[in-house]
């Protein structure tokens, strides 16, 4: 009997794990909703839904353990023409939730929302991979959460950036595509403020600023998934309405290595301090030799505000004003590296005020027009 009795216990425990890795189906275009089907879960259970067709509402993931929410045939959610009472408020919200994946769908949001996606309350392990978002800021993570993002297509169409972190957030990114419409309207696209970001293999298209980085945040760009392809980031302005490539500022940082950033025509052609990367206001740009910046219609690299930059083989060539600017009680420092770092062809390859300095510049190649009187060869000024 004892023997049965476990038996039936066996067989009833396997057909309830045969159930929990059952995807629960949801179709929009049928009436279902997915708010309805994610009420009915047990959000500690690991669970798999699938939905197809157009889903319009507001989509709120909240406390949930080991959740994928996977689009099918095109799948779509989007945002309601009446708006939630709660502001600021996101199409599709993750909150407090961990070992989240969001895969293979698109989120439309209107310019009433805060954001199309918002990831935040601590949420962990989260993954965003072939989304696409169209509308509203995009994907907002806030916080102290932790999200990977791999291949998402952000056309942002209002509100200010494309992806954003905040509060400590640590984002990582693998390819995909931020880009803006052909509007008025200023936009970003990644704003990082006092949160980390990682990125390798992303395009960023179109914006008035690339990158922002402000609040003693900081973004890295490494190669740190080795099997993707391409590790490049790139920052592209055909429409030339880029006033910054990368602004880095209020003792924010800028860290490059085993990714290079790619920035073309950036800037404006009235120069000041619009061009390629900005760095400001007791900030650092560690750029190594993955900085290549080609053509900027401002400066290539300018320092200003107590700010430092180490170039390190990187090359800033071609542009309309300075190539390497450095201003109000700034540094700038290359190193001897293979290859050197290349400064050359710009209207002005070196600048530093009277405040500022350049050293290593024996180790800067190719210059052939400097404003800067405080240039030191080497490291370091003599040394004790």
């Amino acid at each position: 009997m004892l023997r049965a009795i476990a038996l039936v216990t066996l067989v009833l425990a396997s057909i309830r794990a045969s159930a929990d890795t059952t995807p629960v189906v949801v179709n929009c275009d049928a009436g279902q909703s997915l708010n309805r089907a994610l009420a009915k879960l047990d959000k500690v259970t690991p669970v798999t839904v699938k939905f197809q067709g157009i889903c319009t509402e507001f989509v709120v993931v909240d406390g949930f353990n080991n959740l994928t929410l996977r689009g099918i045939n095109g799948a779509s959610i989007q945002q309601p023409a009446t708006n939630p009472p709660a502001s600021p408020f996101y199409v599709l919200s993750v909150k407090a939730s961990r070992s989240v994946t969001l895969l293979g769908f698109t989120v439309q949001s209107l310019p009433s929302a805060f954001s199309a996606i918002g990831v935040g309350k601590g949420s962990t392990d989260v993954l965003l991979e072939n989304v696409k978002t169209n509308g509203s800021w995009g994907i907002v993570i806030y916080e102290a959460s932790q999200v990977w993002l791999v291949n998402v297509n952000v056309n942002i169409t209002s509100g200010f950036a494309a992806v954003s972190a905040f509060d400590k957030s640590d984002v990582h990114i693998v390819g995909g595509l931020l880009h803006r419409s052909a509007d008025s309207a200023y936009h970003a696209g990644l704003l990082v403020g006092s949160g980390h970001v990682t990125v390798q293999g992303m395009t960023i298209r179109d914006m008035q600023e690339g990158m922002s980085i402000g609040t003693s945040g900081s973004v890295d760009l490494v190669n740190f998934q080795p099997t993707t392809a391409d590790t490049d980031v790139t920052i592209e302005n055909p429409a030339g309405t880029n006033v910054y490539g990368v602004l880095v500022s209020d003792s924010s940082s800028l860290n490059l290595s085993s990714s290079r950033l790619l920035i073309s025509n950036a800037g404006q052609p009235y120069g000041f301090n619009s061009g390629a990367v900005f760095v400001t206001n007791g900030s650092t740009l560690n750029a190594a030799a993955s900085l290549i910046v080609t053509a900027s219609h401002g400066q290539g690299v300018i320092v200003s505000n107590s700010s430092h930059a180490e170039m390190q083989g990187s090359s800033i060539t071609g542009g309309a004003h300075g190539g390497l600017v450095v201003v109000n009680q700034s540094t700038a420092g290359a190193t001897l590296t293979s290859p050197l770092t290349t400064i050359s062809g710009n209207a002005t390859d070196l600048f530093c005020d009277s405040k500022s300095r350049i050293t290593g510049s024996s180790y800067i190649a190719n210059v052939t027009t400097v404003q800067c009187n405080d240039l030191v060869p080497g490291l370091y000024e003599s040394l004790p």
